[in-house]
């Protein structure tokens, strides 16, 4: 009869096979009352499920991140309870969890509206409150088919024909409504309390434009009303921060449907967009990098050679000229080993660390285009390390530096760093692919980092480190990344004469610390809310003049700020002093220096911040002492820059 380990290492002895439920209530009827599931040597299952060997077990609960997902997966099919109450003649699909909830795909004859989602966000919560057994029952697979022939599920009868002979089928009953799942589920719906359903979309089944239609209800599903409310502030927030609107408000850019996915860059969102560019070109500078410059289009055969045709060609724009096909760079690469290869190298000049500010497009599907977020041609700050074997590891090592050095700049003090390790498709032999992974992974490891592994997610010539950021309202974005490429020069011809004067191939390390501009500057928009940090923001400075009277004074002071470099702007209009503060906070302009009868005759000028402060009339150079100060912290510091 099974023996039971529990996480703290006790054991508990049973004289018959056992369910995870009876496990938690012999543990303490309150866990009982809480769990959800049970992990058995690492796999989950439902709480009714019996066992009757040795195992390692753990009681799920609401507080753990399966627990979440088990949750998240029991409301969709709570949603599929809902919607066929309410609407007999519509077809299950499919429900899966995805990130922050779930979602559920339906043909149904009508489009779902918005108030159609109330109704059933209304039913929801009438069968919650039931507090019903969610049942389960494993069938074979001729039963799972009769099941779904007989309510008329053809997605479901669908999905049951494609699952081998002889692998378990469970099938979760909510009363009078069937679903098919691998599980778990909640034991009840009393552990389902917080939800809400949040847009009807279309999505092909399966994902085939070939097929049907279908409509997909998406919601989102938390363990508590705080989590639940919080996650709603949370989109709320990221709507008011949203690039797009305040690209518009603040004149940074614009997209339009004559160049799709291309970005039109206004005078304020360019000199943000300069301003990013120096500064990175300076830390490649101080960290021993060459700027080159690579071509736009480059011959078909090159693509070949490096691998990406046969990988990438869909999404390459092509062009031709004498019957040559071109195409337009989708990322730098084997350019840059092009560059590498001119000239014999020796040992001795390794590393060779080459980088570009690289325009890249690719030909993205116009619905995955989303402002700056997702764009067709876009600019990488973009770098490949050459090196030897031996250097991998010091070489990885100072780019994870600098990687946390940059991002500090911004004010992003959390970082997340993910290895992602070998996928099904890829080049290069699986020896190779070890020697990358362990490099990688000893670099991470020698700098006492938290990391976690993706399985499978590396790239197809070599596995990478990935660097995310969370910005302030609790988003990641993952931006940063190194990879070791053991291939691609081989591939490409590059070589190093080594110290036995033998031509050796040299490692190729591809890294990023942005990404690219477009999106990085995107999510700095939404990161600060459109109130740039002194060194970024478009315009620094403001001069503004109470009456016509101080128009010469005011021009003074636009013009010592203007020969010191800052970006200020005069504004001496006809307007009431009040009207031109408002509109230049609602610009978010850092700073305002205003200048009436009494600034002019003390010299003076009265400073006032974006956040409403008022700092008093100071001498122009106290002002400029602020000013400085401001700038040199970069993003460093998110509050109020005059603290």
């Amino acid at each position: 009869m099974p023996i039971i380990t529990l996480p703290d290492g006790t054991k508990k002895s049973f004289d018959k096979p056992i369910s995870t439920q009876e496990i938690a209530y012999s543990i303490g009827p309150g866990l009982a009352k809480v769990a959800l599931a049970g992990k058995i040597n690492g796999s989950l299952i439902d709480t009714c499920m019996k066992i009757d060997y040795d195992a390692n077990v753990t009681i799920i609960t609401a507080k753990d991140k399966e627990g979440l997902e088990i949750i998240r997966h029991s409301f969709a099919h709570l949603v599929g309870h809902a919607v066929k109450q309410l609407f007999p003649t519509a077809k299950m699909a499919i429900g899966p969890v995805i990130e922050d909830g779930f979602y559920y795909d339906i043909s149904y004859e009508k489009t779902f509206t918005p108030e159609d989602l109330e109704t059933i966000e209304t039913r929801v919560n009438e069968l919650i409150i039931q507090d019903y057994d969610v049942l389960v029952e494993i069938v074979s697979r001729k039963k799972a088919k009769e099941t779904f022939l007989e309510r008329e599920e053809q997605f479901k009868v669908e999905l049951v024909g494609q699952i081998p002979e002889g692998e378990e089928i469970k099938l979760y009953k909510h009363q009078e409504y069937i679903d098919m799942c691998r599980g778990p589920h909640v034991p009840n719906t009393k552990h389902l309390r917080s939800f809400k359903l949040m847009k009807v979309s279309g999505a092909y089944w399966r994902g085939d434009s070939n097929n049907e239609m279908l409509q997909r209800i998406y919601g989102t599903a938390w363990s508590n009303t705080k989590d639940l409310k919080s996650y709603l502030n949370r989109l709320e927030e990221a709507e008011r921060r949203d690039h797009r609107k305040l690209g518009k408000s603040l004149s940074l850019f614009h997209t339009q449907e004559e160049a799709p996915g291309m970005i039109f860059w206004h005078e304020n969102g360019w000199s943000i967009y300069q301003t990013l560019e120096q500064y990175i070109r300076k830390i490649l500078k101080d960290n021993d990098y060459k700027e080159i410059k690579t071509p736009q289009a480059v011959d078909r055969s090159l693509w070949e050679k490096s691998g990406h045709w046969e990988k990438f060609k869909d999404d390459m724009f092509t062009t031709s000229s004498e019957n040559r096909e071109y195409a337009i760079k989708p990322m730098n690469c084997p350019c840059h080993v092009q560059v590498y290869n001119q000239g014999l190298k020796s040992y001795k000049d390794l590393p060779i660390r080459l980088a570009e500010f690289g325009s890249c497009h690719r030909n993205e599907p116009s619905g995955a285009l989303h402002g700056l977020m997702r764009v067709r041609n876009f600019v990488q700050d973009d770098a490949h390390i050459f090196c030897t074997e031996n250097q991998i590891q010091d070489e990885v090592s100072n780019f994870i530096d600098l990687v946390f050095e940059v991002y500090k700049s911004f004010g992003f003090e959390s970082i997340l760093i993910k290895l992602s390790t070998r996928p099904s498709k890829r080049v290069g032999s699986d020896e190779i692919w070890d020697k990358s992974e362990k490099a990688l992974s000893e670099a991470l490891s020698a700098k006492g980092l938290d990391w976690e592994i993706l399985p499978g997610e590396g790239a197809f010539y070599g596995p990478k480190i990935e660097f995310s950021l969370k910005d302030c309202i609790g988003r990641v974005w993952q931006c940063g990344t190194i990879q070791v490429d053991f291939s691609m020069p081989d591939r490409l011809g590059a070589t190093f004469i080594d110290e036995e004067n033998q031509k050796q191939i040299p490692v190729m390390l591809h890294r990023a610390i942005l990404g690219s501009f477009e999106r990085f500057i995107g999510i700095l928009i939404e990161h600060y809310a459109g109130k740039f940090p002194s060194w970024l923001a478009p315009i620094q400075v403001v001069v503004l003049g109470i009456t016509d009277r101080n128009t010469l004074a005011c021009k003074k002071a636009f013009k010592e700020l203007s020969c010191k470099g800052y970006r200020v702007k005069l504004d001496i209009r006809n307007e009431k002093i009040g009207f031109k503060i408002r509109e230049h906070t609602l610009n978010k302009v850092p700073y305002m220096l205003i200048i009436g009868d009494k600034e002019e005759q003390n010299d003076l000028v009265a400073v006032r911040t974006r956040e409403g402060k008022d700092l008093g009339g100071m001498e122009l150079d106290n002002f400029l002492s602020i000013l400085k100060k401001s700038i040199s912290l970069k993003g460093r510091v998110l509050q109020k820059e005059e603290e």
